[in-house]
């Protein structure tokens, strides 16, 4: 089989980076002090993959709450002292992104600022350089495809030779109406006892839990 892939598109949180555990255990504790009690599951299922706005709009459709306009700021404060001490590259990762041989880029719906940071603390930035788009890009964040095919314009790949690595239900369903090729990383701390059923729109094409293989996971697939 002749190659059929010309780009790699990374999501960032809980794939390249550890930190979906974080957010929401961080997320879980600031709603908790406002009297609203989620768990785990209800941050998987609602949040994962998606931008800030939709906490905001989840939490009012659900509770009848609005959230303080202090909120927002207050938890990414909380979450990047978090960060500082506790975030980590998930492993083999680093690794991956200075060997494979294939052009890549990372695609977040963090903010700007928070990807820039996260990738920063885990020594990665550098590596992204100015291949890093967020949804702050875009009108419409996942499961909307914006994010992934404003990245393969800036790339200049078409979608349909992209590959996007995801980990969260709504990042697949986003690469899946960006007509793109997606594999599932299960391997993230946040996946450990989780219930991973994928609906039929958020079926991906292939899962993984470990990156020590991946280049060998792209030779088999796709060359």
């Amino acid at each position: 089989m002749g190659k059929i892939i010309d780009l790699i598109i990374f999501d960032c949180d809980g794939v390249l980076i550890d930190s979906e555990i974080i957010s929401a255990t961080m997320l879980i504790k600031e709603l908790s002090k406002i009297g609203i009690d989620i768990d785990r599951n209800y941050v998987a299922k609602h949040f994962l993959g998606r931008s800030y706005p939709t906490v905001f709009s989840t939490i009012r459709s659900d509770f009848g709450i609005e959230l303080p306009p202090s909120f927002e700021d207050q938890y990414r404060e909380q979450l990047l002292k978090t960060f500082d001490t506790m975030l980590e590259v998930i492993p083999a990762v680093e690794q991956v992104l200075r060997s494979v041989t294939l052009p890549w880029c990372v695609a977040t719906s963090s903010s700007l600022p928070r990807a820039e940071k996260s990738l920063e603390l885990t020594g990665l930035r550098h590596l992204a350089a100015d291949r890093l788009f967020t949804a702050s890009m875009v009108a419409n964040g996942k499961p909307a495809p914006d994010l992934f095919l404003h990245a393969a314009a800036k790339m200049k790949v078409l979608p349909e030779r992209c590959l996007v690595i995801e980990d969260s239900l709504n990042g697949i369903r986003a690469a899946r109406a960006a007509g793109m090729k997606v594999w599932r990383f299960t391997g993230g701390s946040h996946m450990k006892g989780q219930d991973l059923y994928e609906s039929d729109d958020a079926r991906p094409d292939f899962r993984f839990d470990d990156f020590s293989n991946f280049q060998r996971l792209l030779e088999q697939k796709f060359q």
